[in-house]
């Protein structure tokens, strides 16, 4: 998978190996703000790795429930300074959009670790209007111990880095649709959500997402938001996930490697 533009940084470093001292180039994974505007209006900064920021932002109009549909957006793209130097903010106009743009500004502030670190309040964690995801959908646990697997021989960024998380989306048969890479795990999340967003495959009702990492409430609240029936994670949840999953009925899937899972939620749509 190529490397999006600006996601890595070149740096001079001077490596200690038994004894050994040597001076040489490293690959460090990029770390900068990105600012959302909508109608002109500053709502959030996000620290992201550069790359897919039109997704990003079309992913966290949508899993933050500013926005159900690629509909109500009326244009988004990047802004891009009169001196020519690449911007840092992505201009959002929406149609018929009826929401208290000071209540946006205090309730959001993401930062590269947790976005949900920066909410105002525990009141505005909770996304309105989250719904059970497809019962019906069904994966085989052949499928699912396969995907880390793919998922780690796609990680562009992280091959080059050591030092970002990742999103992958699959289907049933354990087909790769789509992967994005960010210093944030909500970020890379955001990422697939706006991809799917911006190509109409909304709700993901038929699918699998793989993150890196631990899964956590706000990435369980994100594939919700998407309409994702299995969330999946190479590390553990943390007792709010699991709490969010079970109540709304996603299944959740944490310590996927090798050949061995544990389901924290819904383990119909995985274990036969």
């Amino acid at each position: 998978m190529r490397t999006p533009e600006r996601s890595v940084e070149l740096t001079q470093v001077t490596e200690w190996e038994d004894g050994r001292v040597r001076s040489l180039q490293d690959s460090l994974a990029a770390e900068e703000p990105l600012e959302i505007r909508i109608g002109g209006v500053p709502i959030t900064v996000t620290m992201r790795t550069p790359g897919h920021d039109i997704e990003l932002s079309a992913g966290f109009l949508l899993t933050e429930g500013i926005i159900q549909s690629p509909d109500q957006i009326a244009s988004l793209r990047t802004m891009t300074p009169e001196n020519g130097v690449r911007s840092n903010i992505v201009e959002v106009e929406l149609k018929d959009s009826d929401f208290d743009f000071e209540d946006l500004q205090r309730n959001f502030f993401a930062a590269s670790s947790c976005g949900i670190c920066g909410k105002a309040s525990i009141n505005a964690i909770r996304v309105r209007g989250l719904r059970q995801p497809d019962t019906s959908f069904r994966l085989d646990p052949e499928v699912l111990c396969r995907l880390p697997e793919t998922l780690l021989s796609e990680q562009a960024v992280f091959s080059r880095t050591g030092g970002l998380h990742a999103a992958a989306l699959f289907d049933a048969s354990g087909q790769l649709l789509a992967l994005r890479e960010d210093i944030g795990r909500h970020n890379a999340v955001d990422k697939i959500a706006g991809w799917a967003l911006m190509q109409k495959k909304l709700p993901l009702t038929r699918h699998v997402l793989l993150v890196s990492g631990r899964g956590g409430f706000e990435i369980v609240q994100k594939a919700l938001a998407a309409g994702i029936p299995i969330l999946a994670s190479v590390s553990a949840p943390s007792s709010l996930a699991v709490q969010l999953a079970r109540e709304l009925g996603l299944t959740l899937v944490g310590f996927l490697r090798g050949r061995r899972f544990v389901v924290y939620a819904g383990a119909f749509r995985c274990i036969p």
